[in-house]
């Protein structure tokens, strides 16, 4: 390798156009806004959801829009033998990708005394392993041809910054930073270029949607409080420009809004005062929490007892 070879990689991927690109969770959010940028730019796309009728109607505007879906199926990424399947299904009817894009996840915030097990699994099933099962069944393809490609990961500006509330759900961002980091430097002599992208407020369905274990959502400051964050959430139209932009020029990490690139800037340059406005934010949020307890579960009457006659 050449000493300008070391530092230096031209973008694997230039140009969408006639561009074989797989979206996980393009039936709605970034996912979609994604695959209808993508389409419009000429990709052929493969297309990918939990939610089967979402999906036929994204599929549905690509086609009316002059675009090209060469493939669609709805399932669960977090099931790696349907994503096996799907990739099998890909391989014989489509081919080879030249870019993969995950993009589904979920959500759900909460302290760690309110945090239940189930949440901390679904957030690493679906927005960790998630990406590894389709990373496993469609990236070694891609190496095998030889002839490069663009992986492109979402994590968060909760893979970035200590969010509070975000353990769960930064377990899963930050793991999939993690894969993607050294992803970047496996992959590159393949010329396999990597895109971690690291929105932060995005005003996608997910924000009405977001479990908060422990908070009552229909509190009046609650509501306020995700009434602010619409008010500074970048669309999901802006978030995919970001995205296509940051395959185009093989950028490493995508911010889809300068808080998050300035964020972030700020954490590794000032670490103490970094950890000074955490704690602020932290402590914020505990004062929210005490404002909105979750509303008292009804507490079922008691069965009567047949065999001693109650």
């Amino acid at each position: 390798m050449s000493f300008k070879e070391l530092f230096y990689m031209a973008p694997p991927v230039r140009t969408l156009r006639d561009k074989k690109v797989l979206i996980t969770g393009a039936a709605s959010g970034i996912g979609r806004a994604t695959a209808l940028a993508s389409a419009a730019e000429g990709a052929q796309l493969v297309v990918t959801d939990l939610h089967n009728e979402p999906l036929d109607e994204l599929v549905a505007d690509v086609q009316a829009a002059g675009g090209t879906v060469l493939y669609h199926q709805a399932g669960d990424v977090s099931d790696y033998d349907w994503v096996c399947k799907f990739a099998k299904n890909v391989d014989a009817e489509v081919g080879v990708m030249d870019v993969v894009m995950n993009i589904a996840g979920i959500s759900a915030w909460g302290t760690v005394e309110n945090l239940e097990h189930k949440h901390w699994k679904s957030m690493v099933d679906v927005n960790l392993m998630g990406p590894i099962h389709i990373i496993e069944c469609f990236v070694p393809q891609m190496v095998a041809r030889g002839k490069g490609g663009q992986l492109v990961n979402v994590s968060s500006a909760a893979g970035l910054l200590a969010l509070p509330w975000h353990a769960a759900y930064s377990a899963s961002k930050f793991g999939i930073r993690g894969v993607s980091e050294v992803l970047r430097f496996d992959l590159r002599q393949h010329h396999i270029g990597v895109s971690l992208v690291c929105p932060g407020a995005v005003d996608t369905p997910l924000v009405n949607t977001v479990e908060i274990a422990g908070i009552d959502r229909d509190n009046e400051e609650v509501a306020k409080a995700i009434g602010g964050f619409h008010k500074m959430a970048a669309s999901p139209e802006k978030a995919a420009a970001a995205i296509i932009k940051g395959i185009k020029k093989n950028h490493y990490i995508v911010y889809t809004s300068f808080d998050i690139r300035f964020g972030y800037w700020w954490s590794r340059k000032f670490a103490y005062p970094y950890e000074v406005v955490m704690r602020a934010a932290n402590d914020q949020f505990s004062r929210l929490a005490r404002k909105a307890p979750p509303p008292k579960k009804a507490v079922a009457a008691p069965k009567a007892d047949k065999a001693k006659g109650r």
